[in-house]
């Protein structure tokens, strides 16, 4: 797709990477935290300090940074909308010099917007985390589409909140829901590869500013027909 190739192609932009270390540093410390207390847990209060105690203590690990995997894209998302502003402020600088000041959503909205997604889909992934231990493929498919609605409509309408108030972001959305999803679902793809993932938000946030602006002036163009 266009839009994502255009997006791995200014992937050395520093403005791309900056978000991506913050968001990335946060959710590492936050998970390797998790998994460190889970085991320590483990290992004081309920089976002491033993080679039984150590090797549970290491298992819940393990369970626990199985989690993480699953649950860092919802996590990841909710931080990276704190830092969407300059990575589509580069897209539009390299790709769409001339545009006007980004006067859409207040930065609280933003933020607020961001933060909501991110929850949603953590909660979302809480439920059907269970398909995952016991149903591993059937919760490797409700995941793939939970990150695709997810990636696609959190993403397009994040982006389109720079130019946009939130109704009408969420229309331009509704309008152009094919191409949103199609995007969406690759995004969602990239985000079962370990690594890969770890590039989603700030690519995803890149290859949708740069569908924004391609549905954009589609449809000045047919205004103007």
């Amino acid at each position: 797709m266009t839009s994502l190739l255009l997006a791995f192609r200014q992937l050395s932009d520093p403005a791309f990477l900056a978000p991506l270390l913050k968001a990335g540093l946060l959710a590492a410390l936050a998970f390797g935290g998790l998994a460190w207390g889970a085991g320590w847990a483990v290992e004081h209060w309920l089976v002491g300090e033993s080679w039984l105690g150590a090797l549970v203590a290491a298992l819940a690990g393990v369970l626990v940074l199985a989690m993480a995997i699953w649950l860092y894209l919802p996590v990841v998302l909710g931080l990276v909308g704190m830092f969407l502003d300059p990575v589509a402020a580069a897209v539009e600088r390299h790709y769409y010099p001339g545009l006007p000041p980004a006067q859409g959503a207040s930065l609280l909205a933003q933020a607020r917007f961001g933060i909501g997604l991110g929850l949603r889909l953590l909660l979302l992934n809480l439920l059907a985390l269970p398909l995952l231990i016991f149903a591993p493929p059937i919760g490797a498919v409700v995941f793939f589409v939970l990150a695709t609605v997810a990636l696609g409509h959190g993403t397009f309408e994040g982006v389109a909140q720079r130019r946009l108030d939130v109704l009408a972001a969420r229309r331009l959305r509704r309008g152009h829901e094919s191409a949103v999803l199609a995007l969406g679902a690759v995004l969602a793809a990239m985000a079962m590869v370990p690594l890969l993932n770890l590039l989603v938000p700030v690519l995803g946030t890149a290859a949708m500013t740069h569908l924004l602006h391609r549905v954009e002036r589609a449809g000045q163009s047919a205004r103007a027909a």
